[in-house]
């Protein structure tokens, strides 16, 4: 009987290990260290999980390496856009990483995921759509334009909303505040690091 106690305390106690480990490192939120202090947000893996697992993967392989917030968009700064938005823009710092590293993903527009371009929200940076890779933006106010059949873009397919800001968005609006010449930032905003909280 003593036997048959100890092996199912044992059990408990390996399975509860086994649960706290997994939730760790499921874990959706992380922090971006900047020179202007720390971002923090939370992923949406489930909602968005293709732009997500892009992210995470940028963080484990190359999140140490720091990179940059390079780009403030402001209402002042959109000489010909009739289409306004307000974003900071920044990126992984891939120098050590070669080109084969880097690929596109597949646009996961925000009519099939729900998140929408609000405040704080995090979305991925691209040109056409499916390009996106290791750039991406924070906004500051709700961004509607930005989201699938929005006018900021003319082909309409919107911009993949991934995460939010939970804390340090008053860093995201110092570094949109910050010096600029047109939209880049002189000097740019530093990323120390990028990694999960």
């Amino acid at each position: 009987m003593k036997d048959t106690t100890f092996l199912i305390i044992l059990f408990l106690f390996f399975n509860i290990s086994y649960q706290c480990s997994c939730q760790e490192s499921d874990s959706t939120r992380i922090v971006i260290h900047t020179t202007f202090g720390d971002i923090e947000a939370e992923l949406f893996l489930e909602d968005a999980p293709i732009t997500c697992s892009n992210f995470m993967r940028y963080i484990r392989i190359c999140g140490n390496e720091g990179g940059s917030f390079y780009r403030t968009v402001t209402a002042v700064n959109q000489p010909g856009n009739r289409v306004k938005i307000e974003v900071v823009q920044g990126g992984f710092n891939t120098a050590k990483l070669d080109s084969a590293a880097i690929a596109p993903i597949l646009l996961e527009r925000t009519n099939l995921t729900g998140v929408l371009h609000k405040d704080g929200t995090l979305s991925m940076a691209r040109d056409a759509p499916d390009s996106g890779s290791t750039e991406f933006f924070i906004c500051i106010g709700d961004q509607p334009s930005l989201d699938y059949m929005g006018e900021r873009n003319p082909d309409g397919q919107g911009f993949a909303a991934f995460g939010r800001v939970t804390r340090g968005m008053d860093v995201v609006r110092k570094i949109q505040s910050a010096p600029s010449e047109g939209q880049r930032l002189t000097p740019l905003v530093e990323i120390s690091g990028i990694s999960r909280l």
